[in-house]
């Protein structure tokens, strides 16, 4: 079974710094692209930032360009996104998603707040 597991979110200031894990199980993971995406409350899905296998960045939201890094670690299946100069618009639900199979999976999702 495809599993994908965040951690990491939490409350930040504006201005402020988070880190996002997610731990994949249940597929060759070296062997996908991976990608994360938000949920604000009454939006739709929105991709933030997306890796190669190789671990070169294929896509960034121009919303966090210059403030966010998408990095992994094939060796212990694992994706991370480095949040920093948080902004307000940033709240959101935060997935780890990918394709298996032709098949969209996401995680359950870690929830980020930023106050002003």
């Amino acid at each position: 079974e495809v599993q994908l597991v965040e951690s990491g979110g939490g409350l930040a200031q504006s201005g402020g710094s988070l880190r996002l894990s997610c731990v994949a199980s249940g597929f060759a993971f070296s062997m996908h692209d991976m990608r994360w995406v938000r949920q604000a409350p009454g939006e739709g899905l929105e991709w933030v930032m997306a890796i190669n296998t190789e671990g070169y960045t294929t896509y960034y939201s121009h919303s966090v360009k210059g403030r966010f890094t998408i990095s992994r670690d094939n060796a212990k299946n694992m994706l991370y996104l480095e949040m920093g100069n948080l902004k307000t618009d940033d709240t959101a639900m935060y997935y780890c998603a990918t394709t298996v199979d032709g098949q969209n999976v996401r995680g359950q999702g870690t929830q980020v707040t930023v106050s002003s």
